[in-house]
């Protein structure tokens, strides 16, 4: 693999854009904008890749998911018990419940990204590339 098709993957991936052509925007609004947080489009405006490959694909989602949180919530813990020196329980409770609660639409929203840029059979093709 070329370092340019590396480097597009993962700059594709943080701006959430299609697998396929590296272009299109798989979500209409923004993560910050929490009434539509979860609005997903269809297909893709750039390369029409329909989004969900079959019925239900999405539900592998929450496995990323889990993975995604879990492991923020063993390096939150980890943190607060090197920086803070062992504080109380509730410390713990109140920092990891609260990052994980506001970082909620961003796992949501990368867990699909993930999902679909690694698991699916969906592979960048050159043909739809936007040349820029």
């Amino acid at each position: 693999m070329s370092d340019k098709y590396i480097h597009g993957k993962a700059l594709s991936i943080f701006h959430e854009k299609c697998p396929r052509c590296q272009s299109g925007n798989m979500f209409k609004a923004k993560a910050s904008n929490l009434a539509k947080f979860t609005d997903m489009n269809e297909k893709c405006s750039v390369c029409n890749l329909h989004f969900e490959i079959e019925p239900g694909f999405y539900w592998g989602a929450m496995y990323v998911s889990y993975g995604i949180t879990t492991g923020m919530m063993l390096v939150l813990g980890t943190l607060t018990y090197l920086i803070g020196h062992n504080p109380d329980f509730w410390v713990y409770i109140g920092i990891i419940c609260g990052t994980v609660i506001l970082s909620a639409p961003w796992v949501y929203r990368f867990s699909r990204v993930i999902l679909l840029h690694f698991i699916s059979s969906v592979k960048f093709d050159k043909k739809y590339e936007i040349q820029k």
